[in-house]
């Protein structure tokens, strides 16, 4: 069933565990998710980012918790994507030396005996910002070069912040997903390395490791709850570009919850809805947004699904919800204007387009059947996650200070 208005268009998953499909959720096991974040934590400046109880906000809405966490804390670089980056090279750089990365630290990887053996290597990625300067870094971390290219009308903020890092970085003159083939075709006429979180035939391995990088988000929350003796949330609302984050997260927890995993709700801006139309569709197959892509969520500014992300969540997401700019920067002004003792939380476009979605729902949906169909209501708990914080500076300005993309009602 499909139910749209001006603000949301939101599908429920027809293809909801229609067949089983347990095989894809084996490389999210809690072990081999545990050894990804013992090697993070090798870096010296790993922290573990904080898991924020939105209590006063959570009354607000009618509904029993809101959890919200923080990655713009993350090794200091704001926002999540550099843990997928830092493992998904860590990763190609110990199958060089054949060697288990269990057996491997961050400063055994930049030793001079691991340079002298690998010689000189170049990183290639493209990015809207945040995981192009994740890969930056990593790279310039360990010794090695990196090239980033970036889609049209990508922030200038994010490009010299990438360069900052040290990478030899551009912003193109097509969008994202024509960013990643030029990216493809440098790296392979170079003999370059490409560190992306998309996949395609023949281009899986990598995608995984960045993949299996961000599950370690998935895991300091769970670890978390044990340690509090908290509930398992009934909700997680989860951003998706090509789906690669969403399904990270949905996959450690689907392996440490089975049956009792929070209803995976994906949430995408109109304009690159991929995983909506691709629900939507006849057979649930993949289907592509072209053209500009053109959001102020730029960080999901994807038109095309990755394969395995794709396969994960259309077997195991109860549905997604594709919605305008205004619910971006609704969210954003939540977070950054908390009620009561909530903690404040500086998040940018693409990290709080779940919380303006969920105040959306909970204030303003007219339509039942949606929330219904969700299962959202007064006993609901809902886990978020700040995906990143200010990485473009200004926009956050105009768009917290001074009103810009403001909720218009449905008449205007």
């Amino acid at each position: 069933m499909v139910l749209q208005n001006k603000k949301i268009l939101w599908a429920k998953n027809r293809f909801y565990q229609e067949t089983d499909n347990s095989n894809i959720l084996v490389d999210f096991n809690e072990l081999e998710i545990e050894r990804v974040l013992a090697f993070q934590k090798t870096h010296k400046a790993f922290t573990s980012t904080p898991l924020h109880r939105l209590n006063h906000l959570a009354k607000e809405l009618n509904v029993s918790a809101i959890l919200a966490k923080d990655e713009s804390k993350r090794f200091g670089l704001n926002a999540f994507k550099v843990l997928g980056g830092i493992y998904s090279i860590a990763k190609y750089i110990a199958e060089e030396l054949n060697r288990p990365i269990e057996q491997l630290s961050f400063d055994i990887l930049k030793s001079d005996k691991v340079k002298s053996q690998l010689g000189d290597l170049t990183f290639i990625s493209a990015t809207d910002g945040n995981h192009g300067r994740g890969v930056a870094w990593a790279a310039r971390e360990l010794g090695y070069k990196s090239v980033i290219y970036m889609p049209k009308g990508s922030s200038e903020q994010r490009l010299r912040a990438i360069r900052d890092e040290g990478a030899v970085a551009e912003i193109q003159d097509v969008n994202y997903d024509e960013t990643v083939r030029i990216c493809a075709q440098l790296a392979e006429k170079n003999d370059w390395i490409m560190v992306q979180d998309t996949a395609w035939e023949g281009y899986e391995k990598i995608p995984l490791w960045i993949m299996q990088g961000y599950s370690a988000i998935a895991k300091e929350i769970v670890d978390e709850l044990k340690i509090n003796d908290e509930k398992i949330p009934t909700h997680v609302f989860l951003q998706a570009g090509v789906g690669s984050f969403a399904a990270a997260i949905a996959g450690y927890l689907l392996q440490v919850y089975g049956e009792n995993t929070p209803k995976i709700v994906i949430v995408e801006p109109h304009k690159a809805n991929c995983f909506y139309e691709s629900f939507i569709s006849s057979e649930g197959t993949r289907e592509f947004i072209t053209g500009s892509l053109d959001t102020l969520m730029a960080g999901l500014a994807c038109g095309e699904p990755n394969t395995k992300a794709f396969e994960l969540l259309r077997n195991y997401a109860i549905g997604t919800i594709s919605c305008t700019d205004e619910l971006a920067a609704l969210g954003m002004r939540i977070y950054g204007n908390p009620i009561g003792e909530d903690p404040k939380i500086i998040s940018g476009e693409s990290g709080a387009a779940t919380l303006g979605l969920l105040y959306y729902l909970r204030k303003y949906e007219q339509d039942q059947n949606i929330l219904k169909e969700m299962e959202l209501n007064d006993e609901s708990s809902i886990l978020l996650i700040s995906t990143e914080g200010d990485t473009d500076s200004e926009s956050y300005k105009h768009i917290v200070w001074e009103g810009k993309y403001a909720l218009q009602s449905e008449g205007k």
